[in-house]
């Protein structure tokens, strides 16, 4: 399905914006009411710190093992259908969560259901930002990914910051269950406003196949667009490490920063991590698009950001004080979100559009590798050496990820250098990547 561009993708354009922000407001919204008490709501259900990083694990195993499904979803029933399926997913899940907590069930059951709550946002990766761009290109729009994202970014983290505000002071004043029950009723509102207002626009789902031969395109596709072409490779062996980093420091941040203020029930203020990142984000999504045009080069960017915030972890572990910690969070919080919608912006221009939500998809499975590999070991940390010691480990975890930046960046792939949408692919039917001697030949 397509969508005529005769007004130049002004209106459009506008509203596939509209609608991508709204689906951001609102998942962010719904995702941040548990992210400021998640671990304090773990521990107070009877688990170690090593159980309850473990359960955080288990969720990115859960992601891990459905990505590749769920990208069969995106890309023979469309990116709405996916959507829809990841709301309720998520909506049933946070309420067996709920349910976990209040009968105080042993660790497996956490572990069981956390992974269940990575099958609901495979749903998502991939398959919305897949959707946003084709729709995009279908309405005629003529601005910078960057741009785009980078609102996002600030939807995204104004969501945040409500939401995580709201779910520190509603535990506080209730209990630490209560938000979890809140997302839920948020998620299943959000089911009925894609339902709404959500088209695929500019991909065509295909259909056809069975599930058997379409998992094995979805992997054929994934190998020779991901992993098969080398810039796309190298960018996308940085995810590993930085989300890994990412969750285990953001949930880890709520427990340091109650250790450091000397009060471990103040739940607001272990909320109040989650707001200074979201607050953080909204500058890092404005400062993006402007920190972009300085640089001729998007891993230019990517690069200052992944050092900048593998710093920024190091100081924060080894201060004792409660205000410098919060400075340190803001540094970390500010240079990850001028990365991602660039990083995100040079991803998407190197991946051609039906192979885009697959892409994404596997980019997204390398993260939840990550997450389920480090999460674990830097809870372990946590428990031998506390807080700031895991921390420590997190920055030089994070900083692997530079060494694959600079290759992609000595791949010299045109997306590196590229400025708006209407460039990519250029002289080509905008489908297809750029010509490059890193593509294998297409499988027979």
């Amino acid at each position: 399905m397509t969508a005529p561009a005769a007004d130049g993708g002004g209106r459009a354009a506008r509203r596939v914006q509209g609608t991508y922000y709204t689906l951001m407001l609102g998942n962010t919204l719904a995702a941040s009411f548990i992210w400021g008490i998640n671990t304090l709501f773990l521990l107070d259900a009877g688990l170690t710190n090593l159980e309850a990083f473990a359960a955080n694990a288990f969720f990115s195993l859960g992601m891990f093992v459905f990505e590749i499904p769920t990208g069969v979803v995106a890309d023979t029933l469309g990116r709405r259908a996916s959507y829809l399926l990841g709301t309720i997913t998520l909506a049933v899940t946070t309420a067996l969560y709920w349910l976990l907590w209040v009968w105080q069930s042993p660790f497996w059951a956490w572990a069981v259901v956390s992974v269940l709550l990575g099958l609901g946002f495979t749903f998502f990766s991939g398959a919305v930002d897949a959707w946003l761009v084709d729709a995009l290109h279908a309405t005629g729009y003529r601005g910078s990914l960057e741009t785009v994202f980078g609102r996002a970014v600030i939807v995204g983290n104004v969501a945040m910051l409500g939401g995580s505000v709201l779910g520190g002071v509603i535990a506080q004043l209730t209990n630490l269950g209560v938000p979890f029950l809140v997302r839920a009723g948020i998620l299943l509102i959000m089911f009925v406003v894609a339902a709404i207002l959500m088209r695929d626009l500019g991909f065509t789902p295909e259909r056809g196949a069975g599930p058997i031969a379409a998992t094995r395109n979805v992997l054929r596709a994934s190998v020779r667009y991901g992993l098969g072409n080398r810039p796309v490779r190298w960018l996308m062996l940085t995810t590993p490490f930085t989300m890994g980093v990412t969750i285990y420091a953001f949930y880890a941040l709520q427990p340091y920063l109650l250790e450091l203020w000397g009060d471990e029930d103040a739940y607001s203020v272990a909320g109040l991590a989650a707001a200074l990142l979201s607050g953080a984000g909204i500058i890092g999504g404005l400062l993006a698009p402007h920190v972009r045009r300085r640089f001729r080069k998007r891993t230019s960017v990517i690069l200052v950001a992944a050092i900048s915030s593998a710093l920024g972890l190091v100081a924060l572990a080894v201060t004792a004080n409660f205000w410098v910690a919060v400075a340190m969070i803001a540094v970390w919080g500010i240079a990850s979100s001028i990365d991602d919608p660039v990083h995100r912006a040079y991803l998407n221009d190197m991946i051609p559009s039906k192979q885009r939500a697959t892409v994404l998809s596997f980019d997204s499975l390398l993260g939840s590798a990550g997450g389920a590999a480090i999460q674990p070991v830097l809870g372990r940390a946590a428990d031998l050496g506390g807080y700031g010691f895991s921390l420590l480990w997190s920055g030089v975890i994070q900083a692997f990820a530079v060494p694959f930046v600079l290759l992609s960046r000595a791949e010299r792939d045109p997306a590196d250098t590229r400025r708006d949408v209407a460039g990519a692919g250029a002289g080509t039917t905008g489908d297809e990547p750029a010509a490059d001697s890193a593509m294998p030949p297409a499988a027979s």
